[in-house]
């Protein structure tokens, strides 16, 4: 009896699986052929391209979201100091919000103020009726006094001088803080557009100061205007 095992053909389904060709045409001869082009169309290649990149990055971040503004003056004292660097937040009033009493905004002055960015504390929006002064040396908003004393610059009243106005729809009235060094909307009374701030006029709300390091601190919306109540109720 033949007891040689018989040969018998081996499954072909048991083979390891042949490599399949993955190659594809970004691999990286291509990409290697790319940063050659970037490193010829580019003097300095892919370092300058980086730069580029990044130096497009901040003039966008710059344009549309975050900007740094220097204090030009003592205005604002005694919490912005002349040379302190705050960042404006752009995108603040972009989305359906819009200022609010208390909040310290840079805006455009042109035709209204002056050629020149400008930044001061909104104490005033549309429809308010803001008057000074009570019988205590403050300022009236909407028929309620509001106490200023924790940003106003020490010795300061709220003002020196008297108004009594009715702040028109889509503008703003503004004071700087530092009430006796300050060119603001009681300044300009009597010029085109009545001292108010267009709304559209605004180029963001400051947020933080950046610089000095040891002046760093984020700008909180003050309560002292938290109880003024909406123009309706006012009139009524």
């Amino acid at each position: 009896m033949d007891t040689e095992a018989q040969p018998t053909e081996r499954d072909r389904s048991s083979r390891p699986a042949e490599p399949e060709d993955t190659s594809d045409p970004g691999g990286p001869e291509e990409r290697s052929r790319f940063a050659l082009w970037i490193s010829e169309w580019v003097p300095g290649g892919r370092i300058t391209l980086t730069l580029l990149l990044c130096l497009l990055f901040l003039v966008l971040l710059s344009t549309f979201v975050l900007q740094p503004f220097q204090i030009p003056s003592g205005s604002m004292e005694r919490g912005l100091r002349i040379g302190d660097r705050v960042l404006v937040n752009k995108l603040a009033y972009r989305f359906g919000d819009r200022p609010q009493r208390g909040d310290v905004v840079v805006f455009d002055g042109t035709g209204y103020f002056g050629d020149a960015d400008y930044i001061k504390r909104v104490v005033g929006v549309g429809g308010d009726h803001v008057v000074c002064c009570d019988k205590e040396g403050r300022i009236r908003v909407n028929g309620r006094s509001v106490d200023e004393s924790a940003f106003l610059y020490p010795g300061d009243g709220a003002s020196g001088v008297d108004f009594d106005l009715v702040v028109p729809e889509g503008t703003l009235f503004v004071l700087g803080d530092h009430r006796s060094a300050s060119s603001d909307s009681r300044d300009h009374l009597g010029s085109p557009g009545g001292g108010m701030v267009p709304v559209g006029e605004v180029i963001g709300r400051a947020d933080w100061i950046l610089w000095p390091a040891s002046h760093f601190t984020r700008l909180e919306r003050p309560d002292a205007y938290a109880r003024v109540p909406e123009p309706d109720g006012a009139h009524g």
